[in-house]
C-alpha cells in the first residue's frame, strides 16, 4: 500500500497569488503528502493533476467570523456541514463564534469543537471562546485555561450578547492582553437597539418596521476603543456597518490603537433600501443593512486599510425560522459560499480593491490578525508550506440557487444573483476536499 506521504498532486498552470508576494506568473504547483514540495514552471508529476489553465492558486481563505452552531443547534449547521460549506467556498480555516450550546466558555467546549473540526477534516475548525461565563455579561470566562489546551483558544468574543458592563470588558482586555490574546467585540448598544428589526431611515418607517439607529453600534465601538487604549489590548471591531464606526476606528489607528476591523459581504453590497420590494428575512441581519452613504463609508474603509478583513458572519437558520413574519424571524445570513463571487463582483469588478488586495482581506489579514502562525498556517505558496489553496476561476459567472449550497441552511440574501468568481477546487492539507461542486470527505 502507498504510503500517504508519498502521494503527488500537481495543480498545473495557474496564476498564482501569493499573500503577500502578489499575483505571479503563471505555474505549477507541486504537493506532496500535505506540504508544497515544488513551485515553478514546467514541474512534471506522475500522480494526480489538477488542471487550474485560466485559473488563479491562491492561500486558502481565513473565515475570522462564523457560526457553525455546534454544540447545541445542529439542526441549523453542524461542524460538518459548515466544514462542507467552507472548502466549497474556498476557506481552509473557519474560527467559530462561541455562542452555542453549551457556549464555548471553558476548555471541555472549545476542545470539543477543535476535535470535532479534526475529525471532519475538509478545513480547520477552531473556536474562538467567550468573554463571560455563559455570554451573560457578567463573569469573565477561563481564557487562560482554554488558551492552554489542545484547541489553542486566543481570540475571545460574546458576539451577540454585547458585553454592556465596561468595568468587565476593560478587565477582559486586561486579561486577553496578558494571553498575548484578542478581543472581538459585538459592538451593539442594546437600550437603543431593543426591538429593532432594521436600520433607523426613512424606509423603516415606511415598512413600519422599528429601526435600530447607527449610535447603538456607534456608541460601543467609541467605548470599546477607548478601552483597548486605556488597556494596551488587542481589539477587533466585528461586522462594521456605518460611516461613523469607520473613522472611529480610521481615527483610533492613527493614534496607535491596536485595533482591527472586519465587513461582511453583505454589508458592502446591500443597503437598507433592499427591504422596499419585500420583507424577505434573509435582509434581516445584526448589525442591520444600512444607509447607502454607509456602504460608500465602509468601501472607502476597505479602500484604504482601515477595514482590515472581510468575514462572512456566516448564521445559518432553519427554514421554520425564517419562514415567518419578520417581526418573529431571527437575525442572519449564510456566507461561505457567496463570498468570493461578491468580493469579486461588487469589489474587484467596480475597482474598490485589486484582485491581490481582495485576497489579502480574505488571507493574510485575518491569519495575522488571528495568530494563525501557531498553527503552521501560511499564506505565502511557498516550498515547504502546509499545502492549504484554493483554485478559482475570478472570470466565470453562475447564478446563486438554494440547491447549490453545502450549508445545511439556505438562507441566503443573494438567491437568484449571478455573481463572477468560481471556486474550483480547494485544497486542504495536501488533500483535494472540494472539486467542481463535489466535496470529499476527510481521512
Amino acid at each position: 500500500m502507498k504510503d500517504v506521504k508519498d502521494e503527488e498532486i500537481l495543480v498545473k498552470g495557474g496564476r498564482l497569488l501569493g499573500c503577500p508576494g502578489g499575483l505571479r506568473a503563471e505555474g505549477d504547483i507541486l504537493i506532496r503528502g500535505e506540504r508544497i514540495a515544488g513551485v515553478g514552471r514546467g514541474i512534471s508529476s506522475r500522480g494526480r493533476v489538477i488542471d487550474a489553465r485560466d485559473c488563479l492558486v491562491a492561500p486558502g481563505f481565513v473565515e475570522m467570523h462564523a457560526h457553525l452552531r455546534e454544540p447545541g443547534f445542529e439542526y441549523k449547521e453542524d461542524i460538518e456541514s459548515g466544514s462542507e460549506a467552507a472548502c466549497a467556498g474556498g476557506y481552509t480555516a473557519v474560527f467559530c463564534m462561541p455562542n452555542t450550546d453549551p457556549p464555548i466558555d471553558n476548555q471541555a467546549v472549545a476542545q470539543y469543537v477543535f476535535a470535532r473540526g479534526k475529525e471532519v477534516g475538509l478545513s480547520m475548525v477552531l473556536p474562538h471562546g467567550a468573554i463571560t461565563v455563559g455570554t451573560d455579561g457578567k463573569n469573565l470566562a477561563p481564557m487562560s485555561e482554554m488558551a492552554r489546551c489542545g484547541a489553542n483558544v486566543t481570540c475571545f468574543s460574546d458576539d451577540g450578547n454585547s458585553v454592556s458592563d465596561s468595568e468587565v470588558m476593560l478587565r477582559a482586555m486586561e486579561y486577553a492582553a496578558t494571553l498575548g490574546g484578542l478581543i472581538i467585540s459585538h459592538c451593539e448598544d442594546k437600550s437603543l437597539s431593543r426591538g429593532g428589526q432594521m436600520n433607523e431611515s426613512y424606509f423603516s418607517t415606511s415598512l413600519g418596521l422599528e429601526g435600530i439607529p447607527p449610535e447603538a453600534e456607534e456608541i460601543s465601538v467609541f467605548r470599546d476603543i477607548c478601552l483597548a487604549e486605556k488597556a494596551s489590548a488587542r481589539l477587533h471591531i466585528a461586522h462594521v456597518s456605518t460611516a461613523a464606526s469607520v473613522e472611529l476606528v480610521r481615527e483610533a489607528k492613527k493614534r496607535g490603537v491596536l485595533v482591527s476591523a472586519e465587513v461582511t459581504p453583505h454589508h458592502f453590497s446591500l443597503t437598507d433600501s433592499a427591504l422596499l420590494t419585500s420583507y424577505d428575512t434573509n435582509l434581516k441581519v445584526n448589525p442591520p443593512l444600512r444607509s447607502a452613504q454607509d456602504v460608500k463609508a465602509v468601501l472607502e474603509g476597505l479602500a484604504d486599510g482601515t477595514i482590515d478583513v472581510i468575514a462572512t458572519d456566516h448564521a445559518p437558520h432553519a427554514p421554520h425560522e425564517k419562514e415567518v413574519e419578520f417581526e418573529k424571524a431571527p437575525f442572519g445570513v449564510i456566507g461561505l459560499e457567496t463570498s468570493l463571487g461578491l468580493v469579486v463582483t461588487k469589489l474587484v469588478d467596480s475597482g474598490i480593491l485589486s484582485l491581490e488586495e481582495a485576497i489579502a482581506k480574505l488571507t493574510i489579514s485575518p491569519a495575522r490578525i488571528t495568530g494563525m502562525e501557531r498553527w503552521g498556517y501560511s499564506t505565502t505558496l511557498a516550498e515547504g508550506d502546509i499545502a492549504n489553496f484554493v483554485v478559482f476561476n475570478a472570470d466565470e459567472k453562475w447564478t446563486v440557487k438554494p440547491e447549490g449550497f453545502r450549508s445545511r441552511s439556505k438562507n441566503s440574501p443573494f438567491l437568484g444573483w449571478e455573481l463572477k468568481g468560481r471556486v474550483q477546487s480547494t485544497i486542504f492539507e495536501g488533500r483535494v476536499v472540494f472539486e467542481r461542486g463535489e466535496v470529499f470527505p476527510g481521512a
